[in-house]
């Protein structure tokens, strides 16, 4: 991937031997996922896969609040944070265990959860306990709908959904569209569902519409006959990477070659383990992040998450980072002290988060609704030569 990396005063700051060690005396942004500041500090937690089939995304968001976390503390300032992050397998129950975990730690400010599924249910909890969160990545609606305290970073499965139907259309990517969706995934299902309802208001012609679930997502054979008889030319694959990658194998083997459109669970099935990369070439998707952008802030972001995990950032990292830099803001912005309860500090984050505007990696003049919901632009990309590059 060609990069560009620029030395920046943001990066000059990233002084990261600063944070001492979490509880067991560990170094931070080890596997125990903790940081501690060096004074009185707002303890923030989140939960996620850090291990499993979906630690990817886990990973790589608690690595992106690492960083961000790192270089405030560094700074020196009022605002410093201890950061947590519990391993919830991507498993609702526990997840609940995880969030109980971090509670009983003192959790003022959380960072949610990173998949939906999980998320569901720690918001849950996160609304009866007055903890603010603010998730990276947990985009069902669930997550937020009927939980004022419960925030978002990353675009809501029905807006992707919508969005890509609509970029879709106005490109004119395709003139038959297949979609191969995941029935027992809220994610999958959620983005699905609005993706058909955009595609008929826009006149876009969807000749095949198969499904899969947990179980039977290794054998795609139907699916893409289904979509390949029916002279599907773009197939929109509304899903995470693991089975995308599978679709994409098979696909090969059939000498089926359409287009390609997926979202941003997609994003990290080129770092995947044993994936091979030239199967993504031409993949387009939407999100929210580019690794390969100009702007200095993107480029010491990329080239720290280099030096310090060895690996290019995903979209979930990035998000993360936002997350904690925003929290950094609405902290500033409201005079909050580590010294403040959960519940106070909640009250200050509602207020501030449906006030101001935040510029970050994932979004400039990103604002938040009453419900949580973020408002910020998606960009088209494009997988080719093994990297993303902007389609716009």
């Amino acid at each position: 991937m060609k990069k560009k990396l620029l030395c920046t005063a943001l990066a000059a700051v990233m002084v990261l031997g600063l944070c001492a060690c979490g509880g067991d005396e560990q170094p931070a942004g080890d596997n125990n996922g903790e940081s501690t500041a060096t004074g009185a500090a707002f303890k923030l937690g989140g939960t996620g896969p850090l291990t499993g089939s979906a630690a990817i995304y886990g990973v790589a968001a608690k690595n992106g609040a690492q960083i961000a976390v790192d270089e405030i503390n560094a700074l020196g300032g009022d605002i410093q944070f201890d950061l947590r992050y519990e391993d919830d397998v991507n498993d609702p129950e526990k997840a609940v265990n995880a969030y109980n975990t971090l509670k009983d730690w003192g959790m003022q400010i959380s960072l949610g959860s990173v998949t939906s599924k999980p998320g569901e249910s720690t918001s849950v909890e996160n609304n009866a306990d007055r903890i603010f969160a603010l998730t990276p990545s947990a985009s069902s609606a669930a997550n937020i709908e009927g939980k004022d305290n419960v925030f978002q970073m990353c675009f809501m499965d029905p807006n992707q959904g919508s969005a890509s139907a609509q970029y879709i259309s106005e490109k004119k990517l395709g003139t038959k569209i297949a979609v191969i969706w995941k029935n027992d995934d809220v994610y999958s299902k959620g983005i699905h569902e609005n993706f058909l309802e955009k595609a008929e208001e826009l006149g876009l012609e969807i000749v095949s519409d198969t499904t899969f679930a947990d179980g039977n997502d290794t054998d795609f054979s139907v699916q893409l006959a289904d979509a390949q008889n029916k002279g599907a030319d773009l197939v929109f694959l509304p899903m995470y990477y693991q089975p995308a990658s599978l679709i994409l194998a098979q696909a090969k083997n059939m000498n089926y070659a359409p287009a390609w459109f997926g979202v941003d669970g997609m994003d990290g099935i080129l770092t995947m383990e044993g994936f091979d990369a030239s199967l993504a070439e031409g993949v387009m998707l939407l999100t929210p992040f580019n690794a390969d952008a100009e702007d200095e802030k993107t480029q010491a972001f990329v080239k720290t998450y280099q030096e310090k995990f060895g690996e290019v950032p995903n979209q979930f990292a990035a998000d993360a980072y936002d997350c904690v830099y925003a929290y950094y803001q609405a902290l500033t912005n409201a005079k909050a002290t580590p010294d403040m309860d959960a519940e106070t500090l909640c009250d200050l984050m509602k207020k501030e988060f449906t006030s101001m505007t935040f510029d970050g990696l994932t979004g400039v003049q990103v604002t938040w609704d009453e419900t949580g919901a973020v408002s910020k632009d998606p960009r088209g990309m494009v997988i080719q030569d093994g990297a993303y590059v902007g389609l716009d």
